[in-house]
């Protein structure tokens, strides 16, 4: 199964996994029954070769849990290895540059991973790298914690096509790749945000002049989760918002996922949320510990995503 890129990341190889938009929807869904069979091996606790002898290089910008334990875990599942490369050590594009790092690692490693700010530093790593580039978080997108969420909801409801996933916060890196993950999969998606904190509508159409998508937008979570068969929610205040904080969280307030908002959703509805979680903000104890959320079983499909993708990457052609 062969990967592509769109002329949208223009320079980026066809090995390379940017965001959602940009790769073959084919090869996304073989990605999506690789991840589900590697899943039931790793239950059964049989092996996979197919990272053996290789090593992916992880550059974090951004502190990590999920992030940095799934890759290294599933580096460790196919008989690879992973190197963590903290922001102290690289310097990225400080000490030194994006295309000489990216240069140096192509002799060294067999993958880059990278948990960015800028998303512009994973297209430069991409560009420059002879070796696969993932983007494992930019301010951008977030497509291994979207496809990780996909895997989620095909595992409560079977077939994709048709479904909804309402999305209830922050117009953010998040919301974003699962718009593009709805249109690839021929789901619904609607997203509940503050005016002020909308997808912007450039995001819209660009997924539109791919695929046909239902959307909703609006600015009342209610509305939203009306048909919606996983509600999603992600913090109020990312990463390098933390001087927005008091600014951001009465207006956010109404978008709390909690037992009275979640009573206008259908009963089958599941609750995902990519984490960390502020418990008592954007979701609350009751909800994320109760019998509709999937959040801690998303969490853990980052692994097996993850390591369908690493496989995937590291397999003869």
């Amino acid at each position: 199964m062969s990967f592509t890129s769109s002329p949208m990341h223009d320079g980026v190889k066809a090995t390379d996994f940017i965001d959602i938009l940009t790769a073959d929807p084919q090869w996304l869904g073989h990605l999506l029954a690789l991840a589900k069979n590697l899943k039931a091996a790793h239950r059964a606790r049989q092996q996979n070769t197919a990272g053996a002898g290789r090593v992916l290089a992880m550059i974090f910008e951004k502190p990590s849990l999920r992030t940095r334990v799934s890759f290294d875990a599933a580096m460790t599942h196919i008989g690879g290895s992973a190197i963590y490369i903290s922001p102290s050590e690289i310097g990225l594009g400080s000490r030194e540059s994006v295309p000489d790092i990216a240069r140096v690692l192509s002799g060294m490693c067999d993958a880059i991973m990278a948990r960015t700010f800028a998303h512009q530093t994973i297209i430069d790593l991409a560009r420059h790298a002879s070796i696969p580039v993932i983007n494992g978080l930019s301010d951008n997108s977030h497509p291994c914690q979207a496809m990780a969420d996909v895997l989620t909801v095909q595992e409560e409801f079977g077939a994709l096509e048709g479904r909804t996933i309402a999305y209830i916060g922050d117009g953010n890196n998040v919301a974003r790749s699962l718009l593009e993950a709805c249109a690839v999969f021929k789901m619904n998606f609607a997203i509940a945000t503050p005016d002020a904190y909308r997808l912007p509508e450039r995001d819209f159409q660009a997924v539109k002049a791919l695929y046909p998508i239902e959307c909703l937008i609006t600015n009342d979570p209610r509305q939203a989760l009306q048909h919606a068969d996983a509600i999603y929610t992600d913090t109020w205040i990312s990463m390098g918002q933390e001087a927005e904080k008091a600014a951001r969280l009465p207006i956010f307030r109404p978008y709390q996922i909690n037992a009275d908002l979640l009573s206008n959703a259908p009963k089958h509805a599941i609750v995902l949320h990519c984490l960390p979680a502020y418990r008592g903000v954007e979701i609350t104890d009751d909800v994320m510990d109760g019998p509709q959320s999937r959040v801690f079983q998303q969490a853990h499909n980052r692994l097996h995503f993850q390591k369908a993708l690493l496989a995937e990457i590291f397999s003869p052609a």
